[in-house]
């Protein structure tokens, strides 16, 4: 077997949360080297506290334990094969080691707001003078550049911003959140995909660039038809629920169970005919309301009251079952513990089970690519906080071993997060 695809690449992460922490676990599930840098007083948020009295669902099995910071299912979940520092890019020392590691680097990769490396003497222009085979990808929630540009957001407030927000919910209902945050990963697959495009335009060329990507502007592409819909007519997205703009039926239906439901959508005669003839209802076919497309869809409210009424004899798996073979778009929704246990997915070996060191061994989503000849899988846990402090500084970098000392004296590096009071 060969290399791992981008074996020899070396990104320098500044990122946290999701949207810049998802584009480097993609990168870094296929090979990339990621080290990720965090403050010794202002780490990756998702870390969560330093010190916690309570648990909760985020730690395994709800305890927090003595560092929670190591253990928290949002920050391991994303920060797989990855390696970790703990250096404070605001000192002069922390600023010079920093400029030292970018001259070892391919990439760096941020989703601070734009002032924050500008204020930090860290833009572009100084990277590119150390360094000018180096890329720089910039993912500030708004751009760059416009009125806008300093304001500060997250997933969730993308979706309001990009327009999202007004489509999800129901006719009669407020605007709504997808509560999923899906701004952070769209954005994050652009922020893999901005990398990998400028990193081959420097290989080619031995110039880097600075890739300004707009987390809002990566979102509003997938409600494309909706903006292309007020330009041309004018009209704004209206909220459909689980209705469909032009099919009948189109819906999530409840079976029989606690909390248990199924996807129905029939776009055609043939899969509405199938459809009626699974529930023993022919005569749907022939009803007035439902004769057409178009009627159906006028009068989806009284089908989506008939399909309930079926399904609630069912359980999600029985309705499945029943429809799979036929030209009905059906499939049961499915919880996390669903996932777990799905015959398919563990089939094809999607979840990896991980060691980690102070989280414990679980099960971990794992690679949405099948590659033939160069197979990608977890290889490391997401580290430690500071866990490859002496492997960067030492080793890489090649400072001495009272350097690293008086890094951790004066609190430019640290190995374990500071608590700063107020």
């Amino acid at each position: 077997m060969g290399r791992l695809p981008l074996e020899g690449l070396r990104i320098i992460d500044l990122t946290m949360v999701l949207a810049g922490p998802f584009a480097t676990r993609l990168l870094a599930d296929l090979g990339a080297d990621i080290i990720k840098i965090e403050g010794p007083t202002r780490w990756d948020v998702w870390r969560g506290a330093a010190s916690l009295t309570i648990g909760s669902r985020l730690y395994p099995n709800g305890e927090a334990g003595e560092r929670p910071y190591n253990r928290n299912a949002y920050f391991n979940t994303q920060n797989r094969n990855k390696r970790a520092i703990s250096l404070d890019l605001a000192s002069s020392e922390g600023r010079d080691i920093f400029l030292r590691l970018v001259e070892h680097g391919d990439v760096v990769i941020e989703n601070y707001s734009p002032r924050v490396m500008e204020n930090l003497n860290l833009g572009f222009p100084v990277l590119h003078e150390r360094n000018p085979k180096l890329v720089m990808v910039s993912m500030p929630a708004f751009g760059l550049t416009g009125p806008e540009r300093d304001y500060v957001c997250y997933g969730t407030t993308i979706e309001t911003a990009s327009g999202h927000s007004s489509l999800l919910g129901y006719p009669d209902g407020p605007p709504m959140h997808s509560s999923m945050a899906f701004g952070d990963p769209i954005a994050g697959l652009n922020g893999a995909l901005a990398v990998l495009l400028a990193v081959r335009h420097a290989k080619r060329t031995g110039v880097g660039q600075h890739v300004d990507l707009s987390q809002l502007e990566a979102t509003i592409p997938l409600i494309g038809e909706y903006v292309l819909d007020a330009a041309v007519n004018g009209r704004p997205g209206v909220r459909r629920g689980n209705g469909h703009s032009s099919m009948a039926p189109h819906g999530c239906y409840p079976c029989a169970g606690d909390d248990e439901w199924v996807t129905i959508a029939a776009g055609t005669d043939r899969a509405f005919a199938e459809l009626a003839g699974v529930m023993t209802r022919p005569d749907l076919v022939a009803d007035e309301r439902f004769r057409t497309p178009l009627r159906r869809w006028k009068n989806s409210a009284e089908l989506d009251d008939i399909i309930s009424e079926w399904t609630r004899t069912r359980t999600s798996a029985q309705v499945f079952a029943e429809l799979r073979n036929t030209s009905v778009a059906v499939g049961p929704v499915r919880g996390a513990d669903a996932l777990l246990g799905c015959e398919h997915l563990n089939a094809r070996g999607f979840f990896e089970e991980v060691q980690h060191p102070e989280a414990g061994t679980f099960p971990y989503p794992g690679m949405p690519w099948r590659l033939s000849q160069t197979p990608v899988s977890i290889r490391m846990p997401a580290p430690c906080f500071a866990e490859h402090n002496r492997e960067i500084f030492l080793d890489l970098l090649g400072l001495t071993e009272e350097q690293l000392d008086e890094l951790y004296r004066s609190r430019v590096s640290s190995t374990q997060p500071i608590e700063v009071n107020g």
